[in-house]
């Protein structure tokens, strides 16, 4: 890293925390952005960078503080693509120009001084580490100790029982708690196998993980002004005041109205009592928050940091006897590879940390552990073996010896797991969800060839010859009856095709719906069963789609195969048999018209009460 030049613009010293090597190669097409835009300020073609360009994939996405300096420079998000607004300030532009090239004479002059040095040997490599320990090691662990220290000092915060009244008395808990045992019960009368029922505890963490996603914390990219709502631009880091500095707050963004000119704040808040009060931010407030609402409402659940900058809840589930992991943000539960596998995230270190435990749990989130090990460099690995073995007596020198020994055989089961690789699912192959593109692009987590969901026969589909699919709106689950009921959260999450659509609930009237997006003209939605690969066709279909339509709303209900398609009537159930011998079969709906600002909900999917307990939606294919 180079050192940093107290004068150089904000943007500029986030750029040279990175290694030298990496800072030259991005201020290189940094400083070659901004100068075909300050010479041919005119022409459109420099004033528009396509986040799906090479050069900006390869170059400027992975590199902390590259996509900040766009922003800086004056650069707004547009879709996939960033620009520079015709009109524009270019004085913040040339000044981060400027300082891009005054850092890298500096820094090329230092990179070929010490360009002969022999590079240090990753230390978690026994047969090659060094005999004795080096100054270069022995920096980076005291670095990496502070970091566990500093998080497992922050989770005790989760223990006051103060703050935990505060967040309790921020949660509809009696509502939860309720549907909760909803949820139970449902599972209940649908469940064959008892080994696959959940506990109440798992119920209420799912309806508490969507509560706080759908109606209680809200993700931010960047703050609109407090005062007219207008877009803003960032401005770089502001000064905390001392009342940030109170809640953890030590960073603070700053940002500029596009309309009024007023100077907006987003103070970094790292108290979850503040979170409570505050109710948005990004994965670490999101993650700090939703942990002590766990531990408020009695849920054993630990918050995991993951060394690639991203922050997640795992929740102790007793009926399934393990941990599961838990992202507020997506609202996804026990779906351990998806950063890997979804988001394309290269993991090294994935801690997590309790106020009575601490444990590495990083091959619980990789299918790739060879990898994974390639990248741990920054400590020794026996040496972090020790480090978290010391740090967890200390969390549990108090505790009794029965609690002792359950912890322990915890342990001895969560090592086990951690043994074998996984296999991703293909719930777990889907891009980040939260944030904007750019920022989400920014940050090398959304796939672009990220592949549709499309349901295949399991084993017991084939040997009982049939597939059934429903779908609650009410509970935002599907249910598979053919496959031992499993359940799966979130309409979205089984979809092959999707455009437009949103879950609305509105507890003023106390209904739930599918709907448009707002101020959208048309949307569309769509399910795919493939038994290509089974050795089996389609006998007969049996469907239940709900719908309503108010004003001029339409939708319309389709169902495909290769070049055939037949209308579906909506809330009627229906058989077809026109589709006898096809082995893909997608049904589709298609939402359009409606009048006013309110058209986007006058084409509404399975409405129904939130309490309601029926399916709107059914599909069973019967199998030859």
């Amino acid at each position: 890293m180079a050192p940093v030049n107290s004068s150089t613009h904000w943007c500029v010293q986030e750029l040279q925390n990175n290694p030298p090597e990496t800072f030259l190669d991005a201020s290189e097409v940094l400083v070659k952005v901004a100068t075909n835009i300050l010479d041919n300020f005119e022409n459109p073609k420099y004033r528009n960078l396509r986040l799906g360009n090479k050069m900006v994939q390869n170059r400027l996405l992975p590199v902390t503080g590259a996509m900040e300096t766009l922003f800086a420079m004056g650069f707004q998000e547009d879709g996939e693509n960033l620009t520079f607004p015709l009109g524009s300030n270019v004085d913040e532009m040339t000044q981060i120009r400027n300082d891009l090239v005054k850092e890298r004479l500096v820094a090329m002059k230092q990179h070929e001084a010490t360009q002969p040095a022999q590079p240090i040997v990753p230390a978690q490599s026994p047969s090659v580490a060094p005999s004795a320990q080096s100054p270069n090691i022995q920096a980076s662990e005291m670095k990496f100790y502070a970091k566990l220290q500093n998080s497992s000092e922050h989770v005790m915060i989760y223990e006051d029982p103060v703050l935990q009244q505060k967040a309790r008395d921020t949660m509809p808990l009696d509502d939860l708690t309720a549907q909760a045992k909803k949820t139970l019960e449902y599972a209940k009368k649908n469940c064959t196998d008892p080994k696959d029922l959940p506990g109440l505890p798992d119920c209420l963490l799912l309806e508490l993980m969507n509560w706080f996603k759908t109606s209680f914390f809200k993700w931010v990219d960047q703050e609109p002004c407090d005062l007219c709502k207008g877009k803003t631009v960032s401005i770089g880091m502001l000064e905390p005041s001392v009342e940030d500095l109170k809640w953890g707050a030590s960073r603070v963004e700053g940002y500029k109205c596009n309309s009024c000119n007023r100077i907006v704040k987003f103070p970094r808040y790292n108290h979850p009592g503040k979170l409570l009060e505050s109710r948005k931010g990004r994965c670490g407030e999101w993650a700090n928050c939703f942990t002590l609402c766990c531990r408020a409402v009695g849920l054993e659940a630990r918050y995991v940091l993951d060394w690639t900058d991203h922050v997640w809840t795992e929740y102790y589930s007793e009926s399934a006897k393990r941990w599961l992991h838990c992202d507020p943000c997506e609202n996804q539960c026990d779906k351990p590879l998806t950063y890997e596998h979804g988001w394309g995230k290269k993991l090294s270190y994935i801690i997590a940390f309790a106020h009575d435990d601490i444990q590495d749990v990083t091959w619980r989130y990789s299918a790739k552990h060879t990898e994974v090990r390639s990248r741990r460099i920054e400590c020794r690995e026996d040496w972090l073996v020790k480090t978290i073995f010391k740090m967890r007596t200390e969390k549990q020198k108090n505790m009794s010896e029965a609690k002792k020994k359950i912890m322990q055989d915890r342990l001895v089961v969560e090592m086990v797991e951690f043994l074998t690789p996984k296999i991703a699912s293909a719930s777990e192959g889907q891009g980040r969800q939260s944030g904007s593109v750019a920022w989400r692009l920014s940050r090398g987590e959304t796939k672009t060839d990220a592949q549709p969901y499309v349901f295949k026969l399991t084993e017991s589909e084939k040997h009982d010859k049939e597939f059934y699919i429903t779908y609650s709106a009410a509970l935002d689950k599907y249910c598979r009856p053919s496959e031992r009921n499993e359940v799966t959260n979130s309409w979205s999450s089984m979809l092959s095709e999707c455009k437009n659509i949103f879950r609305k609930e509105e507890r003023d009237w106390n209904m739930v719906y599918l709907a448009r997006t707002e101020g959208t003209p048309s949307a569309s939605i769509s399910w795919t069963l493939d038994c290509s690969d089974s050795g089996l066709a389609v006998d007969s279909i049996e469907i239940l789609v709900c719908s309503k339509t108010y004003e001029n709303g339409k939708v319309t209900w389709i169902l495909c195969a290769d070049d055939q398609c037949i209308p579906v009537a909506a809330n009627n159930r229906k058989t077809i048999t026109e589709m006898e011998g096809k082995k893909r079969v997608t049904l589709t709906a298609k939402l359009s018209g409606g009048n006013g600002d309110c058209a986007w909900q006058h084409t509404q999917l399975f409405r129904q009460p939130i309490d309601a307990t029926e399916t709107p939606f059914e599909l069973k294919v019967t199998l030859i």
